[in-house]
């Protein structure tokens, strides 16, 4: 049974009311949702299970097995415990980062427009069914495979369906449906397909996997790549890997030269390499990413890419568009003046009609009029001037058959209406374009001087001509009807800035990052708004689209750093600005909305599409999609940015001080003529404690205080640049002498000398991840309250640490000693050594600063 209209006027009638909800929830009963289906994912007790597979994980695995051998019972079940532990963190951390990732996905769902009940709709794409009517625009991704019903002068880019880069044009077939088309047909648009030009009205007739793209859907299953952050530290980490193994081979040589056990020396060599390795690191920086675009997104900037997170930090150039993204995208017509000309109809101004009924503007289900800005500001300037009534009335006499729709190459769009046997082409667009397909006009020269001066007020000035033809054109292309035309005259209109977006390009300025303008409108008025929010100053420069075409690329490379507004660029040159400024070594965020704007978006360090204006292909396209279209979240997602890259540097400076004085302790301590200072639970114990709820919890601390104040990170400097490396060095043998002195100190007057070099060590990491909650400001400074999560880890671990020593089953366990309170406070005194170093440390950089 076929689903679809079988006969040319059964095809016209369904055009006009589309699906009934009683026959949707027909055929999503029979066809499901239009949803490609996705690579299987693995199941949770195998997520689990490969947390085992871990060449450090093994490595314990096997010094369980030892210690079970060697009749260690007591530490093989410690060591599982912590292994199993140690699987459920990762399981957790893979699995909350998943679940994240989805829930922003679902987010940038993609929407379409239909008709059913013979009202507009906008439903999700999934809920889409066999023979739904799909309203169709440029800029719109096809979200089924469709036929093309009625269509005007549409084209399709095809690429990812058929590898073709060229547009191909298509044409409405209204006498018959074909279910099964060819990917060639010249009627038919394919999901996935991006509409680049025209509009029109398709049915769906295949969905989901039943579309020429889900028949190839396994193709388009692609792993998530890992961000240049992690590959550093996955390179990291196996050098590291290296070194102490090296280390461990050199201790359990030295011992057994010293006549010690081997199997002890085997477990604690085992132990300190795992110890040692930062195992926790690739997932802690994964959450950190993951948390940080979850919190992006509630500051209306939705992540599509997780590497824009940690790029954010390293922004040196904004790229972005004017109308709605700096100003409020409220455009008002402010005035008009027409040209000397014969009217079309003696009741109304041509400039009248052609601002009447040279739109898109549609209204609502509830009546309301929707479309772009400037169109609605000019139909509610013709509303105001001659009512309602009258504009009704003009919508009815001179109704529409036929348009060019604007492109950025023209800068005019075209529509064609029927009156009374009259035809009448109307066009508007930009000043030069349409005097360039006007007659001679005698008044020319007064209309651009009257356009320049409205420019420079921050006016936006379009201008509108058109002319009557014989007939109807047999050829409906800008080539064939947009020359020959009268002019009919210009109008001004306003689009006021946001008060923030001024706030935020002084923030930019202050933070190192150059906001640039570019903007379709002409230059004067460019200058204009340029000036006013504050990115245009002294000793700066406009570039114009024609100026722009003049330079080769080495001479604006030589340039691109001394210009802060381009006015009637063209896509193509916005590609030519991402690169340039990035063979300068920038990174660049580029704006965009439009379908022409993908290529900028994704050839730039941060790409960033318009969630409200945005058309599908450039969401597609975007690293970063702004929810609200506001220059000011760029700046606000920047900001974050920044603080999460800092907070990686500080809980990798934290892991990797704490690592490295644990090595210094267990090498120089035999050295020096002391016993073995701990025992492999010990070490395993401080990792796991260490590096599991304080080191997280680093990564929800607060923006530092000057983080907007300093220039941005360059590209490509190293996670351990700006003194990270050095702090890791010192301040890892500063903790390590420390506990090495306890341990010297304690066996000399007699004490609990192994529960106090473990108790001194965990204290001193405790204190050392207070102090590098800020790399310059105290702690008393900022607060204990400042990030809660952090002081309660800390709080709990030493609690948790007390009970080690105390309880007398984890005496048995962990072989501690029950603690004096002389003892007791010689540890805490120990402790606060490498705390009040590090504090030191920001007193003497401040002191160096201010000097």
């Amino acid at each position: 049974m076929s689903f679809f209209p079988s006969s040319p006027s059964e095809i016209s009638a369904f055009i006009s009311k589309g699906l009934s909800d009683v026959e949707v929830e027909e055929r999503r009963a029979e066809f499901g949702p239009n949803l490609l289906e996705e690579k299987k994912r693995k199941p949770a007790w195998r997520l689990f299970l490969e947390q085992f597979q871990d060449f450090m994980i093994v490595i314990l695995m096997v010094a369980a097995l030892i210690s079970g051998v060697a009749g260690e019972w007591t530490d093989t079940i410690i060591i599982l415990v912590i292994i199993i532990l140690n699987a459920i963190l990762g399981f957790v951390q893979e699995y909350r980062a998943e679940k994240a990732m989805e829930s922003l996905k679902k987010m940038s769902e993609v929407q379409a427009n239909l008709i059913r009940n013979g009202k507009n709709v906008q439903v999700k794409s999934e809920e889409l069914v066999p023979g739904d009517l799909v309203r169709l625009e440029a800029g719109n991704m096809i979200p089924a495979d469709i036929q093309l019903l009625e269509g005007f002068s549409i084209q399709m880019d095809e690429a990812s369906l058929t590898g073709e880069s060229v547009p191909v044009e298509k044409s409405g077939l209204k006498n018959q449906i074909i279910e099964s088309p060819k990917v060639e047909s010249a009627n038919h648009l394919f999901k996935g397909t991006l509409v680049t030009n025209g509009r029109g009205i398709g049915m769906v007739i295949a969905t989901g996997m039943q579309t020429q793209l889900g028949k190839i859907a396994d193709l388009l299953q692609e792993e998530r790549p890992k961000t240049p952050l992690q590959e550093r530290m996955k390179r990291f980490g196996k050098i590291i890997s290296y070194l102490v193994l090296l280390i461990c081979l050199l201790i359990f040589g030295f011992g057994i030269l010293r006549g010690e056990e081997p199997i002890p020396l085997l477990l604690l060599s085992v132990s300190l390499a795992v110890a040692a390795i930062p195992e926790a690191l690739p997932a802690l920086i994964t959450i950190a990413l993951s948390l940080g675009a979850a919190r992006l997104a509630k500051k209306e900037a939705l992540i599509r890419k997780l590497p824009a997170v940690e790029s954010l930090g390293s922004i040196t150039y904004i790229c972005t568009d004017k109308t709605g993204t700096l100003t409020k995208n409220q455009m008002t017509v402010m005035q008009t003046a027409s040209a000397e000309i014969a009217h079309i109809t003696s009741n109304y101004s041509n400039i009248d009609l052609a601002m009447a009924l040279n739109h898109d503007i549609k209204p609502d289900e509830d009546g309301d009029l929707q479309g772009e800005a400037t169109e609605l500001a000019l139909v509610n300037w013709v509303r105001g001037n001659l009512g309602e009534e009258d504009y009704q009335f003009i919508q009815k006499l001179f109704p529409r058959f036929d348009e060019i729709p604007f492109d950025s190459e023209r800068k005019r769009m075209s529509t064609l209406h029927e009156s009374d046997g009259k035809i009448i082409l109307l066009c508007k667009g930009a000043m030069e374009s349409i005097l360039d397909a006007c007659t001679p006009n005698a008044e020319k020269d007064e209309f651009l001087s009257k356009s320049n001066e409205w420019a420079a007020n921050g006016q936006r000035v379009l201008a509108f001509a058109g002319k009557i033809l014989d007939q109807k054109p047999e050829k409906i292309s800008a080539d064939f009807l947009e020359k020959d035309l009268d002019f009919f005259g210009i109008c001004g209109m306003i689009d006021p800035p946001r008060e923030e977006a001024v706030l935020a390009i002084q923030e930019c300025k202050t933070a190192g990052i150059h906001p640039v303008m570019i903007t379709g409108d002409h230059p004067e008025t460019a200058k204009a708004i340029a000036k006013e929010v504050g990115i245009l100053e002294s000793g700066q420069k406009i570039l114009t689209g024609k100026e722009f075409a003049q330079l080769s690329d080495e001479q604006f490379e030589q340039e691109v750093e001394h210009i802060s507004v381009y006015a009637r660029v063209t896509p193509d040159q916005k590609i030519r600005i991402v690169k340039a400024l990035q063979k300068r070594g920038h990174y660049v965020a580029m704006t965009g909305d439009g379908v022409n704007d993908a290529p900028s978006l994704r050839s730039s360090t941060i790409g960033v599409a318009m969630g409200i204006t945005g058309t599908d292909v450039s969401k597609e396209a975007a690293h970063m999609i702004l929810l609200d279209d506001n220059f000011a979240t760029i700046v606000r997602a920047i900001r974050e940015g920044r603080r999460i890259f800092d907070n990686i540097r500080k809980f990798v400076k934290y892991i990797m001080t704490c690592n490295g004085a644990e090595i210094w302790t267990i090498v120089v301590a035999p050295l020096l003529g002391l016993p073995i200072p701990l025992l492999p639970i010990h070490i395993l114990w401080i990792n796991l404690v260490t590096d599991g709820l304080p080191a997280l919890a680093l990564a929800g601390e607060r923006a530092e205080k000057n983080i907007m104040r300093r220039p941005p990170r360059p590209p490509r400097q190293s996670l351990f640049a700006d003194g990270v490396g050095v702090h890791i060095i010192w301040v890892g043998l500063l903790m390590a002498g420390v506990t090495i002195f306890s341990q010297f100190w304690a066996i000399r007057h007699g004490w609990h000398w192994q529960t106090m070099v473990f108790t001194v060590l965990a204290f001193s990491q405790l204190g050392h991840v207070l102090a590098v909650r800020s790399e310059q400001t105290f702690l008393y400074e900022q607060g204990f309250k400042s990030n809660s999560p952090l002081l309660l880890s800390v709080f709990a671990t030493m609690l948790i640490q007390l009970a080690v020593i105390y309880l007398p089953f984890f005496n048995s366990v962990f072989h501690t000693q029950a603690l004096t309170l002389e003892e007791l406070a010689f540890c805490f005194g120990m402790g606060l050594i490498v705390f009040h170093a590090v504090e030191l440390e920001k007193f003497i950089k401040r002191k160096r600063k201010s000097g």
